[in-house]
């Protein structure tokens, strides 16, 4: 047989079962009146009340769009490319053009049409292919939606089945949608749900996709393709197959001619000429494609679906609106602070996290890697948020933080021997085999080996703050400061959950072995420079409807509510805290660690950390108003990235931050509270000191376990005031001094 022979065969069998369908929904659809007056008035009901929700909205939802704080577009995400317009915004002239070829008797009927499904078939027949449709526009309509808003595969099915059931339903549903809606919604909704092949889902994004322009701009060719594709959007499309996009251009034409709505000058004008098209690229989807910050959009993402609960299909059909926290000039200051630092794509990673301290809203994050794509430069591990190597020294913040609550000031004074064994804590010795006490040494012969907290904390002194450990007496009230301050210890790849940590009593906390998350580090950090309120870290401002409305959740309250906030430690003790790590940058305080990221004019509360070998580098630095944590490590080997946490990772921090802060007005912290700085302590000494007090020569400078004294009452410490220098410092004043590497932990098996 033929191929021509099979076509028409096939014709005459989908005639036969046509004529079939259209006795019975005829019969269907008389049910009703044949059956006596009351049946009819209930069915009649019943019918118009049919319409399922999806076929009450006004117009099918587009693309969610993804919005910085200032409100330019990250990124959208969707399902299917579609940008709903109004009526208005359609061409006159494509409206007529898809009236023509789909359904000429559009304006005449009421949804139902079997005379013009007998008329197709019978033509198509003659014709041996499909040109003229058989379902009227109305049923287009109601078969699109419920296919395309269809949650479940058995949803799909029913809304495509080639049965009579659904036949039927379909053309109920068409009837009390032509009972409800106007001939132009109709025509307006059908336009803007229907695919016109290339992901172009309704008649905006059709046009945008083929011929850059908007969908009410189009003209009489350009109609007429598009028209043409709603049947056979794969087959007819011009980008690919421009030769079938001009035959079945041309059908509409004839089409058009036929009925009296072009005129023959215009067909023969046309006709000839090939399908020009002006392609368009299609909006932007999901973060791979995000303009700015795929890092933050990814982890806003993460962030819809876990903590808000919102569906993937909530985010790709939705149709939503959601505007999120980040600040474009402070995510670019950010990346082009890493990307000067560190090259995109090389073996170190290098991360910035921006956070606002007393709300929580993640400001930036920057990766010298891009999101998602394919590239050797690409990444899809977010390591802004993922736990991935130490971060040293930052952690001794923590200690401070659980000594001030305990009633240590921060004028507390030890000394230590070098390198210092503690009497409390223990260690496995792998050259010895055995349980010896834990020891650490500094890096370097300049360590004064007296210090106040104060100093050991902007000295970053490894013996003292093994010593602070000593005097806490357990490693516990440090670790659930750090919770408290917003650390999180779940991640079972790279970090010991945090009650075992308590029950191993491991000294090394201190010095932040374990993986530390880039975000959760930045959000303890605002903790304290939010004056102890520590804040959930959130990427979203507010989430809303395509109406406008904000988007509710199953409670009936807004999805976005306020951010989750509270107090976890006195204000006091923050207070202290940021006066003691404002030293850590200041000019004038000799083997601080981080003076790199001073900023003159303004007080900045840092930290530094670096781990064994060099293989993770960390800087945190915090302002009243902004957070940002900075980390330089090797993800997936073993090597020294070549800085301490005061080199590279604080002149990352100071190139972000600098264009920010510099173009307002310095805020200062407040000063430190007398309950917790203590009295009586010189804070910037300039080698090996006593405390002061009567303790004697002899039992200042004795070697071996903690040594505290309780110095007489002067003045309270005061808070560091720093003096704005000519030229801020590119190296610290003196040689920073690094943290010490790391001792083995003890077997945890």
């Amino acid at each position: 047989m033929s191929e021509n022979a099979r076509a028409t065969t096939r014709l005459l069998a989908k005639l036969a079962v046509t004529i079939v369908v259209a006795g019975a929904l005829l019969a269907g659809l008389m049910l009703p009146w044949v059956g006596g007056p009351g049946l009819a008035a209930r069915n009649s009901v019943s019918l118009l009340d049919a319409l399922p929700v999806e076929l009450t909205d006004k117009t099918p939802a587009g693309v969610t769009r993804v919005l910085a704080s200032d409100g330019s577009l990250i990124t959208n995400f969707y399902e299917h490319n579609r940008t709903p317009v109004t009526s208005d915004q359609i061409a006159d002239v494509m409206k007529q053009a898809l009236v023509d070829i789909e359904d000429s008797r559009f304006y005449d009927h009421n949804g139902l049409d079997v005379q013009g499904t007998m008329r197709a078939l019978v033509r198509n027949v003659a014709a041996g292919e499909v040109q003229e449709g058989g379902s009227t526009l109305t049923q287009q309509l109601v078969k699109q939606t419920l296919l395309q808003t269809a949650t479940t595969p058995e949803d799909r099915e029913a809304a495509d089945a080639r049965t009579v059931g659904r036949k039927l339903r379909e053309a109920r549903l068409a009837l009390a949608l032509e009972d409800t809606y106007s001939k132009d919604e109709i025509l307006t909704r059908y336009l803007n749900i229907v695919y016109f092949g290339q992901g172009a889902y309704g008649i905006q994004a059709a046009a945008q996709r083929y011929f850059s322009v908007n969908a009410a701009d189009l003209t009489l060719p350009q109609a007429a393709m598009l028209a043409g594709l709603v049947q056979t959007p794969l087959y007819d499309e011009p980008i690919n197959n421009p030769e079938n996009a001009q035959i079945r251009r041309n059908q509409v034409l004839q089409r058009m001619l036929d009925l009296g709505n072009i005129s023959q000058q215009e067909f023969d004008a046309i006709a000839p000429t090939p399908v020009e098209v002006t392609p368009g690229q299609a909006p932007p989807n999901g973060c791979i494609d995000a303009s700015i910050g795929g890092f933050f959009c990814d982890f806003t993402r993460q962030y819809l679906i876990q903590e808000l609960g919102l569906t993937k299909a909530q985010l790709e059909k939705g149709g939503l609106t959601i505007t999120t926290t980040l600040r474009p000039d402070m995510q670019r200051a950010g990346d082009q602070a890493v990307l000067d630092t560190v090259a995109m794509g090389a073996g170190t990673v290098a991360v910035y996290d921006a956070v606002q301290p007393g709300t929580g809203q993640v400001l930036a994050m920057s990766v010298n890697r891009r999101f998602g794509c394919d590239a050797p430069e690409c990444e899809s591990v977010n390591f802004a948020t993922i736990p991935t190597k130490g971060s040293g020294s930052t952690f001794k913040m923590f200690v401070a933080a659980a000594a001030l609550e305990q009633g240590l000031p921060a004028s507390h004074t030890i000394t230590t021997n070098e390198p210092y064994r503690s009497r409390v804590y223990e260690s496995y010795n792998p050259e010895t085999r055995r349980i010896e006490p834990y020891s650490v040494g500094n890096v370097g012969n300049n360590y004064p080996r007296t210090l106040t907290m104060t100093q050991a904390l902007y000295m970053s002194s490894n013996t003292y703050f093994l010593a602070l450990e000593d005097a806490l007496g357990r490693i516990e009230p440090a670790v659930r400061m750090a919770e408290r301050l917003g650390m999180t210890f779940d991640y079972s790849v790279t970090q010991t959950p945090a009650q075992q940590i308590i029950d191993e009593n491991r000294p090394s906390f201190a010095f932040g072995t374990d993986g530390v998350s880039p975000l959760d580090l930045a959000n303890a950090y605002a903790t304290v420079a939010a004056r102890g309120v520590k804040c959930t870290p959130t990427p979203v401002l507010s989430i809303t409807t395509p109406n406008g409305e904000p988007l509710l959740g199953e409670d009936g309250q807004p999805v976005v509510g306020e951010n989750t906030c509270e107090q976890v430690v006195e204000p006091g003790i923050a207070d202290t805290l940021n006066q003691m790590m404002v030293k850590d940058t200041a000019p004038g305080n000799p083997l601080q660690t981080g003076a790199r990221a001073y900023i003159p004019g303004h007080q900045i509360a840092g930290k530094t950390g670096t781990v064994q070998e060099r293989d993770s580098v960390a800087f945190v630095g915090s302002t009243p108003q902004y957070t940002a944590s900075v980390m330089l490590f090797r993800p997936r080997d073993t090597n020294d990235v070549g800085s301490y946490g005061g080199g590279l990772p604080a002149g990352i921090w100071r190139q972000a931050m600098a264009p920010v802060l510099t173009a307002q007005e310095p805020v200062p912290f407040p000063p430190a509270d007398p309950r917790y700085a203590g009295r009586g302590v010189d804070a910037t000494p300039q080698g090996p000191t006593r405390p002061a007090g009567n303790a004697s020569s002899r039992s200042a400078n004795r070697p071996g376990p903690t040594r505290s004294t309780t110095p007489p009452p002067p003045a309270p410490e005061a808070p560091a005031q720093p003096e704005a220098p000519a030229q801020p410092p590119t190296e610290p004043q003196v040689p920073p001094p690094a943290e010490a590497p790391e001792p083995e932990e003890p077997p945890t098996n």
